[in-house]
């Protein structure tokens, strides 16, 4: 049976964390259509409009997965793009997406840790997380660490799931994301633990203003955050005051 990380515990989480998406990445794309309802099309195009104007920089995509919001990123005419992930088959996935929809671009997907990046400070005009720093085995470092590596007043944009503002829409998404989600991503990966971590990582993790104050904490100034899809998503964003924000 395979072991899924229990939420708040750090030994290992790491590790766990990559078995977890490398176990569903052959189907993960098409989870995320399906799970979100095509809306994480939408969401993926709002953080690249927040990005817009770094056009012709070196962005950062930490947790990229499959390499969706990489991919993306091209539009900005960036310099690079560098994604970085812990699950090596979803880089897998990430780099035969890469080859085939855009050859030739200026795209590199390597194997790497949020909390331990291995760039050199100010190295990047912007970072971008989709859908990841919930999964981070340890958020403050990770912050951190993307601060470091981000140029001064350089953007981090961050998408993550969030708690819905009104009672009707919790509820409704409280029984999807409890009952029915797991189901789905049973029946379509063959996995039932990433879709019970879920909705568990999603009630533990800190949202809106207690999430913008650990960004500040770590590092960023200007912090904002745009709820999307009545609060079901949230986009973060805020700006690296550089340095070295490590201890």
């Amino acid at each position: 049976m395979r072991y899924y990380p229990t939420i708040g515990e750090d030994e290992h989480k790491e590790s766990e964390v990559a078995a977890m998406f490398d176990a569903i990445a052959h189907r993960y794309d098409l989870l995320n259509r399906v799970l979100s309802f095509g809306l994480d099309r939408r969401w993926r195009r709002a953080a690249i409009r927040r990005l817009g104007e770094q056009k012709n920089g070196r962005i950062l995509d930490v947790a990229t997965g499959t390499g969706d919001i990489a991919l993306a990123t091209l539009q900005l005419e960036p310099t690079e793009v560098v994604g970085i992930d812990i699950a090596e088959v979803m880089l897998m996935s990430a780099r035969q997406k890469a080859a085939r929809k855009f050859p030739g671009a200026p795209l590199v997907f390597m194997q790497g840790s949020a909390e331990r990046l291995p760039f050199e400070t100010d190295s990047f005009d912007a970072a971008v997380v989709a859908f990841g720093v919930r999964n981070f085995s340890n958020l403050d470092a990770g912050l951190r660490s993307i601060g470091r590596v981000l140029k001064p007043q350089a953007p981090l944009v961050i998408l993550e799931f969030g708690q819905p503002d009104t009672k009707p829409v919790q509820a409704c998404y409280g029984m999807y994301s409890r009952l029915i989600l797991p189901r789905i991503g049973r029946v379509l990966s063959g996995f039932t633990g990433p879709y019970k971590y879920l909705p568990d990582s999603i009630k533990t993790f800190p949202h809106g203003q207690e999430f913008l104050g650990r960004l500040e904490e770590c590092g960023f100034e200007n912090t904002f955050a745009e709820p999307l899809t009545f609060g079901v998503v949230s986009l973060y964003t805020g700006y690296a005051t550089g340095g070295d924000h490590s201890d």
